[in-house]
């Protein structure tokens, strides 16, 4: 009798140890398991080069991401993560200020055309973009039908995209139909007409326009503009023609559909790796060439760019002193420096940093010490596949489209110089309320840069609190667009006044009240 209770317990007890040992070899296994990605992003997370491949600045046969997993984004969980996400990535407040470019009740329809504009843009993507807004304005003010500007096709960068490669020519003509009257071709009959081609002169206000270039419809019927860029004043114009150049800028000048749908792509992947950076890293042979600057190059570099420079006719300044340049702070920031500041202002070695900029100048020579800081360092050609970039690659103004995109979008946007992309994407951000903006103040840092060359400062918490404290205030929050400098006369009066696109308010953003 009691043996027979004995039996249950016994294969009671069997059964839990085999059950025991079946959890145990589950666990094991399934740790060893590797998650494989959706079929969708499997081409995409697949090709991602470890940190240890990451040394290569060429392009990939598909597109990239760091690892088989990528890798981890730091996680703000906590008080310190609070502190360290209100530091590095929270936007600064817009204090209440939003887009407002609606016309006001005195705005009419188009008067009636008394003749055809047409324009030649000169210079890169942003240069031609904001000079085809100003373009739209001076229609307006002139009561002239404004024919679908043509792009440069001569700058640097021998681009030989139209108008409607870049930007969505139908969207443009729609969106501005009850601002100016938009054809895409002049009339047969006026193609050989003569006609009057016009330099208009920089930075003028509505009285030039309406008196001195309106009076040559008098004698012809086409004006040709063979210049776009700063040919309006940025200040001093009535507010519904402010408002125009915003709707222009901010709606009716909208990225051909091919270009919006790669640029929207890149940052979704740029997304993938969390919160990220996009740095406008404006090291670039043309830049360099331009502006005379070869702080760490070597004699053979400096010597190319100097021949770049003498060769390029258009470009009237010949001889440049470099140390001068820099020490003005007029120098693109080096790879290198970014790396010192982009560490000195608390950003971690994973953070996700995309590279909005063209070949960089020296390739990998130049970018070794930025990418040992920050590996994680990705660009259009690490994102996307060769096959995916093809359209746009022998386009420089449709790749730097792209740039513009990812960087507008961006969590935080830095640019190592201030040329017309930082101008454009920063007055961008501000209009949208994206993101921080953070300008560096490169004629202090070159000052900082110089003591830890000659090892009177080290990297360190007081290199960080010196270069933090510069750019406490220089985050991109809404402020009044800056007026000319003190003391400044004629014509470089004009030229001091921040930029109406790098700064929209108060013509285009109005403070809602709370």
């Amino acid at each position: 009798m009691q043996r027979r209770k004995w039996i249950p317990l016994a294969l009671l007890r069997k059964f839990l140890i085999a059950a025991i040992c079946s959890i145990a070899f589950l666990a094991l296994f399934s740790a060893r398991v590797r998650i494989v990605p959706s079929s969708k992003d499997h081409r995409f997370n697949d090709k991602i080069s470890t940190p240890q491949d990451l040394h290569s600045w060429t392009r990939e046969l598909a597109p990239p991401h760091l690892s088989k997993a990528p890798l981890p984004t730091p996680k703000l969980n906590g008080s310190r993560g609070s502190l360290d996400y209100q530091k590095l990535w929270k936007p600064p407040s817009n204090r209440g200020f939003l887009p407002c470019t609606n016309p006001t009740p005195n705005y009419t329809t188009p008067a009636e055309s008394r003749g055809y504009l047409l324009v030649h843009t000169n210079g890169g993507l942003n240069q031609m973009r904001s000079g085809i807004c100003d373009m739209v304005a001076v229609a307006r003010f002139i009561n002239a039908t404004l024919v679908i500007p043509e792009l440069d096709k001569t700058s640097f960068w021998q681009d030989t995209s139209n108008f409607s490669d870049v930007f969505d020519e139908e969207h443009f003509m729609y969106s501005l139909a009850n601002d100016v009257k938009i054809i895409k071709k002049l009339p047969k009959d006026l193609v050989n007409a003569t006609r009057v081609v016009k330099q208009f002169i920089s930075w003028s206000g509505m009285d030039y326009y309406e008196n001195e270039i309106a009076s040559l419809w008098e004698d012809f019927q086409v004006i040709r503009a063979s210049k776009s860029d700063s040919r309006l004043a940025n200040n001093n114009l009535p507010p519904d023609i402010q408002k125009l150049r915003c709707r222009a800028c901010y709606d009716a000048l909208r990225f051909s559909p091919h270009i919006e749908q790669m640029g929207k792509l890149l940052v979704e992947r740029m997304r993938s790796f969390g919160p990220y950076i996009a740095l406008h890293l404006r090291y670039e042979k043309d830049m360099l060439a331009f502006s005379g600057c070869t702080h760490n190059l070597s004699p053979v570099e400096a010597e190319e760019l100097k021949m770049i420079r003498e060769n390029i006719s258009y470009w009237k300044i010949k001889d440049i002193d470099p140390i001068e340049q820099r020490s003005k702070g007029v120098c693109p920031l080096t790879p290198k420096e970014v790396g010192i500041f982009l560490t000195a202002i608390g950003y971690p070695s994973t953070t996700p940093i995309y590279i909005a900029a063209g070949e960089i100048y020296g390739g990998e020579t130049h970018m070794v010490e930025l990418r040992s800081r920050y590996p994680l360092l990705m660009s259009k050609e690490k994102l996307a596949s060769i096959e995916e970039l093809e359209p746009f690659s022998n386009h420089a103004s449709q790749m730097a489209a792209l740039d513009y995109i990812v960087s507008v979008e961006s969590d935080v946007f830095i640019p190592s110089y201030s040329g017309n992309m930082a101008k454009a994407v920063e007055g961008h951000r501000r209009f949208l309320g994206h993101g921080r903006t953070i300008s560096p103040d490169k004629k202090a840092l070159v000052r900082l840069f110089d003591k830890l060359d000659q090892g009177i400062m080290t990297e360190g918490k007081k290199l960080s609190n010196r270069i933090i404290d510069l750019h406490r205030r220089r985050l991109g929050s809404p402020r009044k667009r800056k007026g000319p400098i003190s003391g400044t006369k004629g014509m470089e009066r004009f030229r001091s006044e921040e930029a109406f696109y790098a700064n929209p308010l108060p013509d285009c953003l109005c403070q809602q009240s709370l």
